[in-house]
């Protein structure tokens, strides 16, 4: 399929987002109506845009902005490979850990429906983690915490990843490697968090709709909740590099989506119960509903930080662990920090070609302005010459005189057809709308 497949699902000439939103209007949450927004006119020069001059061959380039937004695939593919690529070098070079703890699955909903337990959710699970360092070793980990709420089917299925070190700072900063993760210990606690966050933060009202569910949760698992945290083996780097592309990864890749149809989409996924690759196919109003409920709210933070890793104590941890390396002689922090790789720096990397250097003639392409969307309407931001001044004057005229992709009108039409039955992939037989 096409790079922009989901792009062409959400907005084609069906007008599947445009009906959806009009079909539930009122159910959605406006941060996720302003996110696919973005990811609609992600790449639009009617947004702005920067000029680009080959000083050869005087080729001209427009060059869009992006989005940088939470749901387009675009933006987030390249941001998660540089967050990884950094982490990979900027952590302690120990060996971590790739903690995993999840829910039962009857309590997914009340996570769903009341999303405002989800940072509680997170620090919950790193505390127990950390406590267990601090109170059994005396030492304070580091650990990068991710929250995961989609499954491999994008139904919602809240759990945490985490990134511990193995091992912890002492008060003097020496630094104490540990590597016993006592897992049947950590689930029973993690059951007894978890049921305890429900009731604590629920109104009267809401714990008792809950309730069955939460007696329900505590007896069907008399181990506790699962809690997974494999042994990590070879090269720390390549380790913490893939462990940090899998905390941070979107909630489907692209690649996943094997075929759309106009009113079905099929997708790949692994299910974990027998280990095999499938397939399945829903309706694009159902896809729709499971893809957007992942989306997190305005400025919730999906990746924390805690213990050594804290951005408020990471530079003092740094540095007493580099006055005691001094004298053990044990190398575990770098000296240098790693600076963000530019846009053409990562597409060279990724594709073996300076996307800066012209193909016509092999000059380097040079900055020359850029124009910026103000109060609604494109105007000159940078201009280095008075060229260049008309030359985006003149870019300015087109890009506002082209017209967009014909609407056909099939699209009014499907606004107001009779929506089809959903088959019978849904979760549940229902779309659960609540809290889109």
């Amino acid at each position: 399929m096409e790079p922009n497949i989901l792009k062409r699902i959400l907005f084609d000439e069906r007008g599947h987002w445009d009906e959806f939103v009009r079909k539930h209007q009122g159910k959605i949450r406006a941060n996720v109506l302003k996110e696919v927004a973005k990811f609609r006119d992600c790449g639009n020069p009617k947004n702005g845009f920067k000029l680009l001059v080959c000083e050869g061959c005087h080729d001209l380039r427009l060059v869009p902005y992006r989005c940088k937004g939470r749901f387009c695939t675009t933006c987030s593919c390249g941001e998660t490979e540089e967050w990884s690529r950094l982490l990979e070098e900027e952590v302690f070079q120990v060996n971590h850990r790739h903690v995993v703890m999840t829910i039962d699955e009857g309590l997914r909903d009340v996570f769903l429906k009341h999303r405002c337990l989800l940072k509680e959710f997170m620090d919950e699970a790193v505390r127990i983690v950390k406590e267990f360092f601090e109170k059994k070793h005396k030492v304070t980990p580091g650990i990068i915490a991710g929250l995961h709420t989609f499954g491999s089917r994008l139904n919602f299925n809240p759990h945490v990843h985490m990134l511990v070190t193995m091992g912890g700072m002492k008060q003097d900063g020496e630094w104490k490697t540990y590597d016993f993760v006592p897992f049947e210990m950590l689930r029973k606690q993690w059951q007894t968090v978890v049921l305890k966050l429900i009731r604590r933060n629920l109104n009267e009202r809401d714990k008792k709709q809950v309730q069955a569910r939460l007696q329900k949760a505590y007896s069907n698992n008399g181990e506790g909740f699962y809690v997974h945290a494999p042994k990590q083996k070879g090269n720390v780097k390549a380790q913490l590099g893939y462990m940090g592309r899998y905390i941070k990864r979107p909630a489907i890749a692209v690649s996943r989506i094997v075929d759309y149809d106009g009113e079905y989409v099929e997708f790949r996924y692994h299910d974990k119960t027998d280990g095999q690759e499938k397939t399945e196919r829903i309706a694009v109003e159902a896809f729709i509903a499971r893809l957007i409920r992942h989306i997190p709210d305005e400025h919730f933070k999906t990746i924390r930080y805690y213990g050594v890793y804290s951005r408020r104590t990471k530079a003092l941890c740094r540095k007493l662990v580099g006055v005691w390396q001094e004298h053990a002689r044990k190398w575990i922090v770098r000296a240098k920090r790693l600076l963000r790789r530019t846009w053409n720096q990562r597409q060279k990397e990724k594709t073996g070609r300076d996307p800066m250097t012209c193909v016509k003639c092999g000059c380097y392409y040079e900055y020359k302005g850029e124009v910026c969307l103000e109060e609604g309407q494109l105007k000159i931001k940078v201009a280095l010459c008075a060229n260049s001044k008309a030359v985006l004057e003149r870019m300015i005229r087109d890009v506002a005189g082209v017209q967009e992709p014909k609407e056909t009108r099939e699209k009014e039409e499907t606004r107001n057809r009779t929506a089809k039955q959903v088959p019978t992939g849904e979760i549940g037989g229902e779309l659960y709308l609540f809290a889109m």
